[in-house]
């Protein structure tokens, strides 16, 4: 993506759906790509939180192979680019996988990754992911360890206030997100149900769309101690 004065910045984070939770519905994937000025953009999954599966990446190329791009993925472990700063500035697109955001977010800081991620960012690569791949772009996101409680994690901070992915999908995550926000131990945010995305430009919201019919997002906002939910209608992708 070349740099110039009218760059554009924005973020597509997913609740859930996609290819990799829904593999015969890929309206939200679609979507991501038709954001990009290019015909044919270059799109470049990055599965760090889920330890760079194979299975993973085999379900990104089997997916997008049958869309119009250029895919391609980054690996930490298998690593097979020759410049990692390059590779990433390369890109029109960064679609980040689901898994562990602390594991994501260590690996990242390792590699000195999350900074090349924020030059791309403001050169106007779009950057995009799902459940850990949306945690990682706001202040604040929620994860849950094996075995343990959910808990508030700091991501990189493109996007100010937090997120809680799987609002809707995961039974633990609603009551955890609102808890936190009203102990003010997270910020105010935004929960995202599986098959919802919210969509930013130059860190404003412009769209929240999704994938499956009357599938909303939610701005979680607090007074003193206690926690509201405003519905934000999302546009269907059909």
């Amino acid at each position: 993506m070349e740099e110039g004065s009218s760059v554009k910045r924005q973020v597509i984070a997913l609740g859930g759906g996609g290819f990799s939770m829904e593999p015969d519905n890929l309206a939200l994937d679609r979507y991501i790509l038709s954001q990009s000025e290019e015909k044919e953009p270059r799109i470049c999954f990055i599965p760090t939180a889920s330890g760079d599966k194979p299975e993973y990446i085999r379900r990104f190329y089997e997916a997008f192979g049958r869309l119009t791009c250029k895919p391609c993925h980054l690996s930490l472990f298998e690593p097979l680019f020759q410049n990692l700063h390059d590779f990433v500035l390369e890109q029109d697109i960064l679609y980040v996988g689901g898994g562990s955001t602390r594991n994501l977010l260590v690996l990242w800081q390792e590699w000195e990754l999350d900074g090349i991620i924020a030059e791309a960012y403001q050169n106007g690569v779009i950057l995009a992911g799902i459940s850990a791949g949306a945690n990682c772009w706001f202040e604040d996101g929620v994860t849950d360890p094996l075995n343990g409680p959910l808990y508030a994690i700091e991501g990189l901070g493109m996007l100010s206030g937090s997120i809680c992915p799987h609002f809707d999908g995961e039974i633990k995550r609603r009551p955890a997100y609102l808890e936190a926000i009203g102990k003010g131990t997270m910020k105010e945010g935004y929960g995202v149900d599986d098959g919802a995305a919210l969509h930013f430009v130059d860190e404003q919201l412009i769209h929240v769309i999704c994938s499956r019919r009357n599938t909303p997002a939610y701005k979680i906002s607090r007074q003193g101690v206690e926690t509201f939910e405003e519905a934000i209608p999302a546009a269907y992708l059909d």
